[in-house]
């Protein structure tokens, strides 16, 4: 549940496992922004994600109607208002922020404060008085994973979905796709040009304070290609930037997943390549499901899908991923892609990627394998 380009993501409950001392940086540094109204405005005005979800509860109201329903992470409150609406007979909406006190006064506007409860704290430390029928959560951050939210969802549906019960939404995937873009190039030029204002820093201070900074000079070239060569960049691209087949990467079955399942994401995929092109970035996406499950199947299966539209997208958008060199391909060319995604050791919320890319011309050359590291931060 992303707004911000690589800015915190989901209105969440806590993650799974921490320590003590985590949690804290955990909610000063992840929490807090969805403790504000501007953020969930941003979030609440994406209509590509508010009719899915709309639309997943109301054209599938039997698996709502006189049920009882766990909304992880409410936020504002607005999906457990409509499950409320669509006839459930109880709904607990945990949100770990004070924004669960704006939730509570729109459960109250909205006439549904009475099946509305509204629990302030992490889904992983609440205590219900029953087990749910539907647990209902925008859990989705940058390229599907980014956050980890989805820890505090498998924490709760172990927790408290009953046997038979629902997860909405049921199943995801993440894709990946290559693209042509010209992002690379302006961010290598910002690159250049902060290099070349070091490079002058570096001078005048040797000039006028007598004092030799260029010992600095090799960590500051590596923070700043990380920066800007090495870091996912947000952008709602047009499908015409996609210049060759897209592939799942993932797929998850939310009813059944665990967190060991999610903690990693490794790939070996094979993209055709459809027209004469620049390859010059990957780019990541996703898409959720809203359809019950086998025992339990919805009457409408729902779509929300963040891939590249010609309207705009979601504020989720995309995640590019630049390739350094950029490769010249041909229709027919195959690229295969070699990925894995894991959690950084200095903030599970945030990813570590690394993408080998092996062209193979439609003539039969093979080009050299090329393995780039990014960050998805």
């Amino acid at each position: 549940m992303a707004s911000l380009p690589n800015a915190a993501g989901a209105a969440a409950s806590g993650s799974s496992g921490a320590r003590p001392v985590d949690k804290e940086v955990d909610f000063a540094n992840y929490f807090c922004t969805y403790a504000y109204l501007y953020h969930q405005k941003e979030m609440l005005c994406d209509r590509v994600r508010m009719d899915a979800y709309h639309s997943a509860v109301f054209r599938n109201a039997p698996h709502f109607k006189g049920k009882v329903v766990l909304d992880v992470g409410t936020g504002s409150g607005i999906l457990a208002i409509w499950s409320a609406q669509a006839g459930a007979r109880k709904v607990f909406a945990v949100e770990a922020t004070n924004m669960a006190e704006h939730a509570r006064e729109l459960a109250r506007a909205n006439g549904v404060a009475d099946i509305v409860e509204v629990i302030q704290g992490t889904v992983e430390d609440v205590e219900l008085p029953e087990k749910v029928d539907v647990i209902i959560s925008e859990w989705m951050g940058y390229f599907l994973l980014r956050e980890s939210m989805f820890d505090s969802v498998i924490c709760a549906r172990d927790r408290w979905l009953k046997p038979d019960g629902v997860m909405y939404p049921s199943h995801a995937r993440m894709w990946l796709a290559p693209i042509r873009t010209g992002l690379g190039d302006k961010k290598r030029e910002d690159f250049d040009i902060a290099m070349d204002d070091w490079s002058l820093f570096v001078q005048d201070t040797q000039t006028y304070y007598g004092v030799n900074m260029n010992a600095l000079t090799k960590a500051y070239r590596a923070e700043h290609e990380k920066y800007y060569l090495k870091s996912s960049i947000w952008n709602n691209l047009h499908p015409n930037q996609v210049i060759g087949q897209p592939a799942v990467i993932k797929e998850i079955d939310c009813l059944t997943a665990t967190v060991d399942e999610i903690r990693e994401v490794r790939a070996q995929v094979t993209m055709s390549i459809r027209m004469e092109a620049r390859l010059s970035a990957l780019a990541g996406w996703f898409d959720v499901h809203f359809r019950g499950s086998a025992q339990n199947p919805g009457v409408e299966e729902i779509e929300l899908t963040t891939a590249p539209d010609e309207h705009g997208g979601t504020h989720w958008g995309q995640q590019v991923f630049l390739l350094t060199p950029p490769l010249s391909v041909n229709k027919g060319d195959n690229v295969n892609i070699s990925f894995s995604m894991v959690r950084s050791k200095e903030n599970h919320r945030l990813m570590d990627m690394e993408f080998t890319n092996e062209l193979h011309e439609l003539s039969g050359r093979k080009h050299p394998a090329v393995t780039t590291k990014m960050y998805l931060e």
